[in-house]
């Protein structure tokens, strides 16, 4: 997240009561003096295991925790779809680090959040991964968000500079973004 000052009233007040920047002030003067401590390697394997099925394996997430996701392969190009696919883990990481950023942001600011739902897709055309068409390039084409963001004690226009400073600052969006259009239509509550 980019160390920036957003625009509220009384904004020395609200940062003090942050836990999320107090964090970054430890943070800001660590990588400050050191850069190359600011550099991580988030990671993922697979370790084939009953190779007889084409249509399943399992991916463990985080190289120390190791946490173990079952994976299937989409009815699109042949699977079972009865686990999630390497997609939806895509969809899965946006939409988790989209939420995360907002949460973060969002207790700087002193939002009071009372409900968030990020729903993330992402369109492909499979002819090209099939080789149906060779035209049709293997990648997806498309990604899509719908933000639900509730909160109270806030404004309108400080709810868009939540969403616009989770877009700067969201890295799976912002390392998609490069690669692919992502749209995002954000529907804000104020209680």
């Amino acid at each position: 997240m980019h160390n920036q000052d957003f625009s509220t009233k009384n904004t020395t007040s609200v940062k003090d009561t942050s836990i999320v920047h107090q964090r970054h002030l430890v943070l800001t003067e660590k990588y400050l003096k050191d850069t190359t401590s600011a550099w991580i390697t988030d990671s993922a394997e697979v370790i084939g295991i009953n190779l007889n099925d084409p249509f399943r394996t399992s991916v463990s997430i985080n190289g120390k925790m190791k946490i173990p996701f079952k994976i299937g392969v989409h009815k699109a190009v042949g699977g079972d779809h009865d686990f999630p696919n390497p997609g939806d883990l895509l969809c899965a990481s946006l939409a988790s680090c989209f939420e995360s950023t907002i949460r973060l942001i969002s207790n700087k600011l002193r939002i009071e959040l009372i409900e968030t739902k990020i729903y993330a897709t992402a369109q492909v055309d499979v002819r090209g991964t099939l080789m149906i068409d060779t035209t049709v390039p293997v990648e997806f084409q498309s990604m899509h968000i719908d933000a639900l963001l509730i909160a109270k004690n806030t404004n309108e226009k400080l709810l868009h500079t939540l969403i616009d400073a989770a877009k700067r600052s969201c890295i799976v969006y912002q390392t998609i973004k490069k690669g692919i259009p992502i749209t995002l239509h954000t529907d804000i509550k104020i209680k």
